[in-house]
């Protein structure tokens, strides 16, 4: 596994684990933690944008082990390389609401070109839902009246990962 993606996922488990206590987590915070760790953006970005592979990784250590449905968003810029990687929803064992609205404004408010979008399905399948195709369509449909892609819709289910793009779901 790459070092720089684990060292990111240390990280956020930091952060899971502030939280889960009460405590709450700004940017300048998280920041602060990478740079501590010696990493930042820009090492995140390159190593995600040199393959697919990369991102499913990175996915899978950000949402393989998690309880609960979370929602994220990876945010690219025009030549795909991530702007911003967000945990935007969280839900329950089984389900979690997303917002079309909210990916639109923070994909704009952070200039994105394209989106990556996945989530995690704590059940341990990987198999995408209706739900979860409906949803893809209904982003796409949002994004693209701004003019901003997704590329991929990845489903994370332990070890597994399942890619809308790959299955033609897209």
């Amino acid at each position: 596994l790459d070092p720089v993606l684990y060292s990111w996922y240390l990280i956020g488990f930091e952060v899971l684990l502030l939280r889960s206590r009460g405590y709450g987590m700004s940017k300048a915070v998280l920041k602060e933690l990478a740079a501590e760790e010696g990493l930042n953006l820009t090492a995140l970005a390159e190593r995600l944008g040199r393959s697919p592979g990369a991102v499913r990784d990175y996915l899978r250590i950000m949402l393989a082990q998690r309880d609960h449905e979370v929602f994220m968003v990876l945010f690219l810029d025009a030549q795909n390389r991530v702007i911003a990687p967000e945990e935007m929803f969280r839900g329950t064992l089984t389900q979690t609401s997303v917002y079309p609205r909210e990916v639109v404004k923070r994909a704009l408010s952070l200039n994105a070109a394209a989106v990556i979008l996945a989530h995690n399905h704590p059940s341990g399948v990987a198999e995408p839902s209706q739900a979860d195709e409906f949803l893809t369509q209904s982003l796409r449909s949002a994004l693209a009246l701004v003019d901003i892609r997704v590329l991929d819709h990845i489903v994370i289910a332990g070890s597994n990962a399942t890619s809308f793009a790959e299955r033609g779901l897209l």
